[in-house]
């Protein structure tokens, strides 16, 4: 059976239960009508039966805009409600069907968890890798399960791998860019294109400029301390898709520090995280970023020791 002959199945089902029901119950009332409509618009995530058959799929429920989204009905103050549910993106106001969430509200929940599990465990594409012309190169952690269960891997380089960051990168730099994958797969394919070309604009109003982008798989924060000792770098800046949560899977952190080293206080870092469009924005980011490069240059610190 093709898919065409599918879908003419589906319409003459759909068109023999529209044929039973309208025999079996009288017709609704406008008012219920009117009620009905209301409820489905209020849910953020109004379904048809044109959509659903000539699509073959329903609304994407994660495009509803939970800020935005009201499901209380016959609220005291619906206005003061809505006003609060704009200052944050936590889930206001679910309401619910007897003692349980309403079904929208849990396949939400469930699809938002999915989106935050599949950042973790997937990969950045090597398509992607190419595309943005980085260097790739990987800690010692051999898989996502070493990675996770093994920290310590995701910070060290195996002699192999230090030798071809010194044959490929640029030494004594000014500035070393460098990309992790991190806790976040999806943060870096989200936000890195846009980030970069803003960085570098930003840079070259002051005098700078950065070469080569090493790509690290299997990333933790604190490879950019030997990434540093093995290339010299002044400042190296590292861009990591931060822990995902049910808000959003594709936050970015730019981590900054002056001359790391293996092993330094976490309070020799400066962070910018947040880094999306729910947050802020990553052109607006690489901007402040590469203010930031010039005064931890101008001052020859970083973290803590800047403030």
């Amino acid at each position: 059976m093709d898919e065409l002959q599918l879908k003419e199945m589906i319409r003459s089902l759909l068109s023999e239960m529209d044929t039973k029901e309208s025999t079996d119950t009288q017709a609704v009332s406008a008012p219920a009508k009117e009620e009905a409509a209301k409820e489905v618009a209020s849910s953020g995530c109004p379904l048809t039966e044109e959509s659903v058959i000539e699509d073959g799929m329903i609304p994407d429920i994660t495009e509803v805009d939970i800020q935005e989204q009201f499901l209380i009905p016959n609220a005291i103050n619906e206005e003061a409600y809505r006003k609060i549910k704009k200052f944050t993106p936590a889930r206001l106001g679910l309401w619910r069907a007897g003692n349980r969430y309403m079904t929208q509200s849990v396949l939400r929940f469930r699809a938002d968890h999915a989106a935050a599990q599949d950042a973790v465990f997937s990969y950045v594409s090597d398509d992607f890798v190419k595309e943005m012309g980085f260097i790739p190169v990987e800690t010692k952690a051999s898989s996502k399960d070493e990675y996770l269960t093994r920290p310590d891997l995701g910070r060290v380089f195996s002699e192999e791998q230090q030798q071809f960051i010194k044959d490929n990168c640029t030494h004594n730099a000014k500035v070393q860019i460098v990309v992790g994958d991190g806790l976040s797969s999806s943060a870096i394919e989200a936000n890195v294109k846009d980030f970069l070309p803003a960085l570098k604009q930003g840079l070259k109003m002051f005098g700078l400029d950065y070469n080569e982008v090493l790509f690290i798989k299997h990333a933790r924060v604190a490879a950019m301390d030997q990434i540093a000792e093995l290339t010299g770098a002044e400042v190296v800046c590292m861009l990591v898709g931060e822990r995902p949560g049910l808000v959003t899977a594709e936050s970015m952190s730019a981590y900054l520090a002056y001359r790391p080293t293996v092993g330094m206080p976490e309070a020799k870092r400066t962070v910018l995280s947040n880094i999306h469009k729910g947050g802020t924005p990553a052109v607006e980011a690489g901007a402040y970023v590469a203010e930031i490069i010039k005064k931890i240059l101008d001052n020859k610190k970083s973290g803590v020791d800047l403030k």
